[in-house]
C-alpha cells in the first residue's frame, strides 16, 4: 500500500469546484434557518415571542413551537431536505444524529398516502438511547431512555450530500433522570450562571441597562493534512489518529519555512472548498494559513456567542474531514499526530459581552482608572489562582498528553499572562501606590516609507496557557481534537463563581464605603491574595516550574492526576453553587474521562503490538535474511554492522514482548479502579510503548526501503 500510494501521488492534482454564480454576500448562511428566514415566514408577533423566549430562557409556547416547526420544515424542503435530525454532542467528544423522515403515512397498503410534516413536539424533543453513549455509570443497559431538547440559541442548518440533504436541529442531551449526558447542557447552564453573576456585579457598579451577558469565543483550529493513500497504509493513523511509529525525517520544521508559507495548490483548493461549505452554513471563517510543522494548517472564524461558536467549531471539524476525502486527503485533528514536529491546539479566545454591546474584558484607554474592568480582572485572577486544577481538567484529553509543556504548547501549570501594562497596574494596586497610566507609544520602522502605528501595550506570550491579548484572554492549552464546550463551560463556571464572590465582598464594603473606595479595597485584597497565578515570563523554563511550586500553584502534569481532582470537595462546591454540574454528574464525567483515556491507550498499545508483530518484525527479519546474513564476517567493519543490527533486532523483540506483558496486565483492573487503571496506562504502558517505538524507529533507518511496510515521515509530511 505504501508503494501504491507513492506511485499514485504524481497523478494527484488540485480539485476544482464549480464557482459559477457563487457570491459570498449571497451564499453566506444560505443553509441556516436564522433570523432572516424566521422574519420572512413567521408573523411579527410570533417572531418577537420566539426571540423573547431565546433571550430570557423561557419555555416555548406549544402553539409557537408548531408554527416554527412548520416554517422550518417548509424552508428545509425547499433546500431538498427529506429528513431532520436532532444534532447533539455526547461525552465521547464528537457529534451524533438520528435521521427521521418528514414523511407521514396514512391509509392501508392499497391506498397509502403521504404527507410532509414536522410538528412542534418533534422539533422540541427527541428520544435517543441514553445507555449506548458514554454516561459514567449513570445509566444501565436496561435503562435506555434519554431526551434531546432543541437548543433555541443555536440555529438549525442543512447538511448536503450528493444524494440530497437533511435538516440538523442543534439539541442538548440528557438522561431520563435529568442528568446531563453531553457537553452542551452544562455549557448552557454555565452561560446562565455567568450571565446572572455578571448582571449582579454590574448593577452594583451602577449599570442598570445590562439585562444579560454571555461568553464570547473565537476558536483557532489547527490540523494536519496528508494524502489519503499514505493514511490508508498506516493502521495507527486509522485506529489511533496518530503515528505511533516512525523515524524522524532529515527535514522537518527546523528550517522554519512552512509557517505562513505559500499554500500548496492542492491544499489551497481543499481549504477553499471547505470555506465555501462553511460560509453556506453560517460559520464566519476568516483566516487560513500554514502552521509551523510541515502539512500543518489553521483555520479560524471571528468570535461568536459561546454556545454557537462551539457548535460551529464541531461543524468546521466535520466539514474539514469530509471535504478532505473529496480532494484525496485526510484531515487529522489529533494533538500530536507526528512525533518530533509541532502538535496542534485549538486556541480559545474568550471574553464576556453584554446585551448593550460592551466587552467587559476591554481595559479601555486607562485600565488603572477603569474600576469595572479591574473588578472583573480581579475575579478572573482569583478564579485562575483557586481553580487552576479545573482548567487543567478541562483540557484533559489523551492527545494533550503528548503536547502540553512541549515547545508548541503551554505547560500543565495553569497561570495567567496579563502583559506589562496590566502588571504595572496590578503592582500599583497591590502596593497601594498611586496608579499611573502610560500613554500608548508609537511603533516606528525607522523608514519614512512605512507607516507608524500605535504599539500594543505588551508583547504576546506563547508559553502561557491563559494569556491576555488586548481585549480577550486566549486559552492556549485546549487540544485540537476536543470539543470547545468543556473548556468554555469550566471557564464560565469558575468565573461565575468568582464574580459572585466579588459581588459579595463589594456589598459588604459598600455598607461603610463609597462604591469607588469599596471597589478599590476589594480589588486590592483579591489581587494581593491571588497575584501568585500572574506570570509574564517563560512558561517552558525549569525556573518557572520551581517558582510555581513555591507559589503553590496547581501542577498536574498527567491526565490521571488532573482528573482525580474533578470530584474534590472544592470543585463539587464550585459546580454545585453555580448549578452547572451536580456531584452525581461530576462523578459521571470523571468516570467517562478515566474510561476514555484507558480505552484510547489500550487501542494504541494493541495497534502498536499488532503493527510491530505483523509487519515490522517480518520486514526486519526479511532484511536480515536477504542482506545481513550475506555480510562478510571476516571484514571487521561489516561484522560490526551485523552485530549492531542484530542487537537492534533483539531490542525490538524484547521491548515488544514487554509491551505485550504491560497491555495484558492493564486489562486486569476492574470497574472500581478507574484511576489506578488510567495511571497504569499513563506510566507503565506509555513507557513500554516508548521503548518499542525507539527500537522500531532505529530499525527503520537500517532496513531496505523497498521492504519497509509503512509510509515514512518524509513521505507523509513532505509529499503532496
Amino acid at each position: 500500500m505504501r508503494i501504491k500510494a507513492l506511485e499514485e501521488l504524481p497523478r494527484r492534482s488540485p480539485v476544482a469546484i464549480d464557482l459559477e454564480g457563487l457570491k459570498l454576500e449571497k451564499c453566506f448562511a444560505e443553509d441556516v434557518f436564522g433570523d432572516r428566514e424566521l422574519q420572512k415566514i413567521l408573523p411579527t408577533s410570533a417572531y418577537k415571542a420566539f426571540k423573547k423566549a431565546v433571550e430570557s430562557g423561557e419555555d416555548l409556547n406549544p402553539q409557537l413551537g408548531d408554527q416554527i416547526a412548520a416554517a422550518m420544515k417548509e424552508w428545509a424542503v425547499t433546500k431538498g431536505a427529506t429528513h431532520f435530525a436532532h444534532w447533539f454532542q455526547p461525552l465521547h467528544g464528537l457529534t451524533a444524529e438520528k435521521h427521521d423522515s418528514f414523511i407521514g403515512f396514512s391509509g392501508s397498503a392499497y391506498s397509502r398516502t403521504i404527507s410532509i410534516n414536522l410538528e412542534g413536539s418533534q422539533l422540541i424533543k427527541g428520544e435517543p438511547d441514553a445507555s449506548s453513549f458514554p454516561n459514567g455509570g449513570l445509566r444501565s443497559t436496561f435503562e435506555a431512555r434519554g431526551y434531546t431538547a432543541w437548543d433555541m440559541e443555536s440555529p438549525s442548518f442543512i447538511r448536503r450530500t450528493k444524494n440530497g440533504s437533511f435538516l440538523c436541529i442543534p439539541t442538548a442531551f440528557a438522561a431520563w433522570t435529568g442528568d446531563a449526558l453531553d457537553v452542551k447542557t452544562p455549557l448552557l447552564r454555565s452561560n446562565i450562571a455567568l450571565s446572572n453573576a455578571t448582571v449582579k456585579l454590574l448593577k452594583l457598579c451602577g449599570d442598570t441597562k445590562v439585562s444579560h451577558a454571555w461568553a464570547n469565543l473565537g476558536v483557532e483550529q489547527e490540523f494536519f493534512v496528508i494524502d489519503r493513500g499514505f493514511y490508508l497504509a498506516r493502521p495507527d493513523l486509522i485506529s489511533c489518529g496518530r503515528s505511533i511509529l516512525g523515524a524522524l525525517p532529515a527535514k522537518g520544521q527546523q528550517m522554519e519555512d512552512h509557517y505562513f508559507g505559500t499554500l500548496n495548490q492542492r491544499i489551497l483548493c481543499y481549504l477553499q472548498d471547505a470555506e465555501w461549505k462553511l460560509w453556506k452554513l453560517g460559520v464566519p471563517v476568516t483566516t487560513r494559513h500554514n502552521e509551523v510543522a510541515p502539512s500543518q494548517h489553521e483555520m479560524a472564524p471571528i468570535y461568536e456567542q459561546c454556545s454557537v461558536a462551539c457548535d460551529h467549531n464541531m461543524l468546521m471539524m466535520d466539514i474539514l474531514k469530509e471535504t478532505a476525502l473529496e480532494h484525496g486527503f485526510v484531515c487529522l485533528f489529533h494533538e500530536k499526530p507526528f512525533s518530533g514536529v509541532n502538535g496542534s491546539g485549538k486556541h480559545n479566545n474568550w471574553s464576556i459581552g453584554t446585551n448593550t454591546g460592551e466587552n467587559l474584558m476591554d481595559p479601555g484607554v486607562s485600565p488603572a482608572q477603569n474600576i469595572r474592568f479591574l473588578l472583573f480582572l480581579a475575579a478572573l485572577v482569583r478564579a485562575i489562582s483557586i481553580n487552576g486544577d479545573v482548567l487543567r481538567i478541562s483540557i484533559a484529553v489523551p492527545g494533550n498528553e503528548h503536547r502540553l509543556g512541549m515547545n508548541e504548547a503551554p505547560p500543565a501549570i495553569i497561570s495567567i499572562f496579563i502583559g506589562d501594562q496590566l502588571l504595572h497596574v496590578v503592582n500599583d494596586i497591590v502596593n497601594d501606590s498611586v496608579a499611573t497610566s502610560s500613554e500608548q507609544s508609537q511603533f516606528t520602522w525607522g523608514l519614512k516609507s512605512l507607516p507608524a502605528f500605535p504599539k500594543d501595550a505588551s508583547d504576546r506570550n506563547r508559553t502561557s496557557p491563559f494569556a491576555f491579548s488586548g481585549n480577550k484572554f486566549e486559552f492556549r492549552a485546549v487540544g485540537s481534537s476536543q470539543s470547545c464546550a468543556r473548556p468554555a463551560m469550566f471557564l464560565n463556571t469558575i468565573m461565575a463563581d468568582s464574580i459572585n464572590y466579588v459581588s459579595e465582598q463589594l456589598e459588604k464594603e459598600m455598607k461603610s464605603h463609597s462604591f469607588t473606595d469599596a471597589s478599590r479595597i476589594v480589588v486590592r485584597s483579591i489581587l494581593k491574595e491571588h497575584k501568585r497565578c500572574i506570570f509574564n515570563g517563560n512558561g517552558y523554563s525549569q525556573e518557572w516550574r520551581d517558582e510555581a511550586k513555591q507559589r503553590g500553584l496547581w501542577n498536574l502534569p498527567t491526565l490521571p492526576e488532573a482528573v482525580q481532582q474533578l470530584t474534590s470537595e472544592k470543585n463539587v462546591g464550585v459546580f454545585s453553587r453555580t448549578k452547572v454540574l451536580s456531584e452525581r454528574e461530576l462523578h459521571s464525567l470523571q468516570h467517562v474521562l478515566y474510561e476514555n483515556f484507558s480505552k484510547h491507550m489500550a487501542i494504541e498499545a494493541d495497534c502498536m503490538y499488532s503493527m510491530v508483530t505483523s509487519h515490522i518484525i517480518p520486514s526486519a527479519l526479511t532484511y536480515k535474511k536477504t542482506v545481513i546474513e550475506g555480510i562478510d564476517t571476516k571484514d571487521s567493519v561489516q561484522a560490526e554492522y551485523m552485530k549492531d543490527y542484530n542487537t537492534m533486532l533483539s531490542t525490538l523483540l524484547s521491548t515488544n514482548t514487554a509491551l505485550n506483558k504491560a497491555r495484558t496486565e492493564a486489562r486486569s483492573f476492574g470497574e472500581e479502579k478507574l484511576h489506578e487503571e488510567a495511571t497504569f496506562y499513563r506510566n507503565q504502558v506509555v513507557a513500554a510503548m516508548a521503548a518499542v517505538r525507539n527500537a522500531s524507529d532505529n530499525i527503520e533507518q537500517f532496513v531496505d526501503d523497498k521492504v519497509w511496510p509503512f509510509p515514512k515521515y518524509s513521505e507523509m509530511l513532505l509529499l503532496k
